[in-house]
């Protein structure tokens, strides 16, 4: 189940200093969306079950000396962005669906982050013992969909507002895409952490299921918990010097240009019979 990504703005006021606002990561887990503060630890080492003695059984030995080892293999990757200048700022700001009044969408960015991951690995059972190792063999992918960054029609090209909207947007995107790789590297070190080449085990039957489980409610919710704390250096590009910088670029070009719009009559009210 996925719902429709979440857009940003940048908006500017007909009459007063300008404000932006821009996308907020939104995360379509391959397994589903799922609830996750932000600051989500990695999941942990479960404890060993009570096959998992000081001395190792003849079960761990041929589980953790002949089985093979535990893969994790982690990529992220970029699918580039396009700049639309088709539309215009009063779709924009219908598009934003909340800005304050009087004000237009000059700038707007559309994206959506994406984690795949596929599960898999050989399994030994233990008829003795009612147990089964697995070494997992896990692939996370993190990847963008293609970003749209959509600039008012009413902005010409060659304008100075144009090129301070399509410039301060630029740098929210850059952003996004510099977190991507640190995201990579904590969510690899956490693998190792948690797996370091040993087989997970569990009772017969369970133990891709238990593997599963893990990802589900655990990786999954950690991994978008570090893809959120990219908002900390979005935070910090919005800062109120750089809204008022905004505001007063080009002369106030921006909202001269915008200010030409006219507000939407209101829809008339319906006639009841």
């Amino acid at each position: 189940m996925s719902k429709p990504p979440r857009h940003g703005a940048c908006l500017i006021p007909v009459r007063r200093g300008g404000r932006c606002t821009f996308f907020r990561l939104l995360l379509l887990l391959a397994a589903g969306l799922l609830p996750c503060a932000a600051g989500q630890a990695a999941p942990a080492t479960p404890a060993a079950p009570a096959a998992h003695a000081a001395k190792r059984t003849p079960f761990q030995i041929r589980c953790e000396d002949t089985i093979s080892k535990t893969v994790s293999v982690l990529s992220a990757k970029k699918n580039g962005y396009t700049i639309d200048n088709h539309l215009s700022a009063r779709t924009l700001t219908v598009m934003k669906d909340v800005a304050p009044a009087n004000t237009y969408v000059a700038g707007l960015t559309k994206t959506e982050s994406k984690v795949q991951i596929a599960l898999d690995g050989p399994i030994l059972q233990d008829t003795a013992s009612g147990y089964e190792c697995v070494a997992p063999q896990i692939e996370i992918e993190l990847y963008y969909v293609p970003v749209v960054i959509y600039i008012a029609k009413e902005l010409p090209v060659d304008s100075c507002a144009y090129k301070e909207v399509l410039a301060h947007e630029m740098r929210h995107l850059q952003a996004y895409t510099d977190h991507l790789p640190k995201v990579e590297a904590n969510v690899r070190d956490a693998l190792m952490k948690r797996f370091a080449d040993r087989p997970l085990y569990a009772p017969s039957g369970t133990a891709m299921s238990a593997l599963r489980h893990e990802v589900d409610n655990g990786w999954l919710p950690y991994i978008k918990a570090e893809l959120a704390m990219v908002e900390v250096d979005q935070a910090a590009i919005d800062s109120p010097e750089e809204y008022e910088r905004l505001a007063k670029s080009c002369g106030g070009e921006a909202a001269a240009l915008l200010g030409k719009l006219r507000p939407a009559p209101p829809a008339a009210p319906a006639i009841k019979k």
